[in-house]
């Protein structure tokens, strides 16, 4: 079994000394996929570059203290793809996308850190502009290999998505046209989507269960006030493989929970 994990850290070292290192060193994933990162180079040099016996491979943003994203894997790489070609995205560390291709097979995981636009206009401007732009590089990329985008998408889907629905159709993270381009993103046609939401689909009723994300407003978390930002999203090849999933809400590393997906395969 393969075992994935995807973790928004708020904070490689804000959530280390919160206990992630060691639950990531006790659980053993194969690989995790972690964003908002929250540091430089420099930052990780002789500390972070590697996790839990894990080598770490980034995309790190150009403003400091700000975005980045990271996978670290037991497995080497064949390849590694820092950003997707947009500069005004890849500026904020956004994407890493590590390859494991062997003869007669092409596979990625991909660490990413969609934009939130809860800020403003001009930031929910450019998460539309981004989701834009990531949903043409999905479905190319999907053409040429099968692969598992983990992240924080920074949308909730459906009603059963989130505790309060009703009171956030207004707000970014579930705005129709965000749900939309999820609604695109995972239902096929002949020229467009087919990727599979991992978690929906081995369960597909979870509703206060699935939350991965809690406001550090008031007793969000304490009262299981969520939303389920955090996604596995893979080709259907890969998503057939999945087996078993958990959010781990034991410890709170961050103000996101860990996801982790288990894959009948190996790489």
């Amino acid at each position: 079994m393969f075992k994935l994990t995807s973790l928004n850290l708020n904070g490689i070292r804000s959530a280390t000394t919160k206990g992630a290192e060691a639950w990531i060193e006790a659980t053993a994933p194969d690989c995790i996929c972690v964003q908002e990162i929250k540091a430089q180079a420099s930052d990780m040099a002789g500390r972070f570059e590697v996790l839990a016996g894990m080598k770490g491979y980034f995309h790190f943003a150009e403003k400091k203290g700000y975005s980045g994203v990271g996978v670290y894997t037991r497995h080497e790489p064949s390849d590694v793809v820092v950003g997707f070609d947009i500069e005004e995205f890849d500026a904020e560390g956004r994407y890493v996308e590590t390859r494991f291709d062997t003869p007669g097979r092409k596979f990625s995981i991909i660490s990413a850190y969609f934009p939130s636009g809860s800020s403003g206009e001009l930031r929910q401007e450019a998460k539309f502009r981004f989701l834009a732009k990531m949903h043409s590089h999905l479905m190319h990329l999907k053409t040429e290999r099968d692969f598992v985008l983990c992240g924080d998408i920074n949308i909730a889907h459906q009603k059963e998505d989130l505790k309060n629905w009703r009171g956030n159709q207004k707000n970014s993270g579930f705005l129709p046209e965000e749900r939309d381009w999820m609604t695109k993103l995972l239902h096929k046609t002949e020229i467009s989507g087919g990727l599979v939401d991992v978690y929906r689909q081995l369960q597909p009723d979870s509703t206060d269960a699935c939350y991965t994300w809690w406001s550090n407003r008031g007793q969000a978390y304490a009262n299981n006030v969520g939303w389920r930002l955090d996604y596995h999203l893979a080709t259907p090849a890969i998503a057939a493989l999945a087996r078993t999933e958990s959010i781990y809400k034991g410890e709170k590393f961050s103000d996101h929970a860990p996801i982790t997906i288990g894959y009948d395969m190996a790489i």
